[in-house]
């Protein structure tokens, strides 16, 4: 049975769009070319906000905004549906960076996002194991954490249930166009089609988007280790420099992370290692009597502003895309599922899709995309 959507990728992007289709009453399938979700989906932090979110630009705080109030009520339904816990907690975040022209404060103001400054003996009272040289930090308690491999194992058993289906394992070589319409998509042994195809590749979308520039999405490497710790030893997510700690439920601390231009190398490094734990020991000194558990690299889909693409082809009629989030696939993943389900479906959209939408300058001129001609990571 030919579906209503193949959806390109199998990462979170992949996995919400999916599940807002199949709500709707669509027949969906997903094609990977590993495993699913085994990317950048699987080795992100879990913030639940941007990072330093006064410094994105407004279409991308829309999408956070809009999805920050969707979390409780999907951890609730994947809980429910799977038996799947995806750890969607209250954590709050510490941030240590506080510009001085008062740009922070007046976001957050302007967007009513909960919000204190606290000192150095609140800081001892919430977070008693940080380090002591915090005179004050910026406290938003009621930013999210997500673990992302449990959410993504819960949404794709939450997927299952609905009938949708999955192909992994399987390397696209070809995309067939005719008649302005993507018939059919090539794998290694055999041919793929649907009334409709949805790009949500990741760093890798750009590559896999039948027409060159008008997608500009690169990968930026992402390193990261987990600690081995007890419960209890920090309970908040702290952000400073540009890293961060991330207390999960059963004791262990993630820290984040680098970010590095080298295509599409996923390779780890000592001196990564190195400088991510001198980072996590100077602020949680205790870390220094726990085992880095392990280390792992994702690359994030790097787009100009960190503003993603959402919405349909401007030529080609049933091929469009939810890829390029950077660092913000889970942070703004509810709302970019639900935009391009709304304009798919011919419904009222929940933003405006006009700052997401794909450059029509670029037009499509070749009836078979040949995928082998350049690397192929989908």
């Amino acid at each position: 049975m030919t579906p209503d959507y193949l959806i390109i990728g199998g990462g979170i992007s992949g996995l919400l769009t999916a599940r807002e289709l199949s709500c709707a009453g669509a027949s969906v399938s997903i094609i990977d070319k590993s495993a699913l979700s085994t990317e950048s989906s699987w080795a992100g932090g879990g913030i639940l906000s941007p990072l330093y979110p006064w410094r994105y630009d407004d279409a991308v705080t829309a999408l956070f905004l809009w999805s920050q109030e969707q979390f409780s009520a999907l951890s609730d339904q994947l809980i429910t549906s799977t038996n799947i816990d995806p750890e969607i907690l209250p954590s709050g975040l510490l941030i240590a960076d506080q510009p001085e022209d008062g740009s922070a404060l007046s976001w957050l103001n302007r967007f009513n996002v909960p919000h204190e400054k606290i000192t150095s003996s609140q800081i001892k009272k919430l977070a008693p194991s940080l380090t002591h040289s915090y005179n004050d930090l910026l406290w938003l308690p009621h930013i999210k954490q997500a673990r992302n491999p449990r959410l993504l194992k819960a949404l794709r058993s939450d997927l299952t249930l609905k009938g949708v289906q999955f192909i992994e394992h399987e390397e696209i070589t070809e995309i067939s166009i005719k008649n302005r319409h993507v018939s059919a998509i090539k794998g290694k042994q055999i041919s793929h089609s649907a009334s409709n195809y949805i790009v949500c590749s990741g760093a890798w979308s750009s590559q896999i988007w039948p027409d060159k520039g008008q997608i500009q999405i690169e990968p930026v490497k992402g390193q990261m280790i987990l600690f081995k710790a007890k419960p209890g030893l920090l309970n908040q997510m702290i952000l400073d420099s540009g890293r961060y700690l991330i207390p999960r439920k059963d004791g262990r601390i993630l820290v984040g992370s680098t970010v590095e231009h080298s295509g599409f190398d996923k390779s780890i490094s000592d001196e990564a290692l190195n400088s991510l734990k001198q980072f996590a020991c100077n602020r949680l000194p205790e870390l220094k009597n726990h085992p880095v558990e392990k280390q792992w690299a994702g690359l994030r889909p790097g787009t100009e502003k960190g503003v993603p693409y959402i919405g349909k082809h401007p030529e080609i009629k049933n091929l469009s895309a939810n890829c390029g989030h950077f660092r913000n696939g889970f942070v703004i993943g509810p709302a970019s599922a639900r935009l391009l389900a709304d304009l798919l479906l011919n419904r009222a959209p929940i933003l405006s899709p006009a700052p997401y939408a794909i450059n029509p300058k670029v037009k499509p001129n070749k009836d078979v995309v040949d995928l082998r001609t350049k690397p192929r990571f989908l």
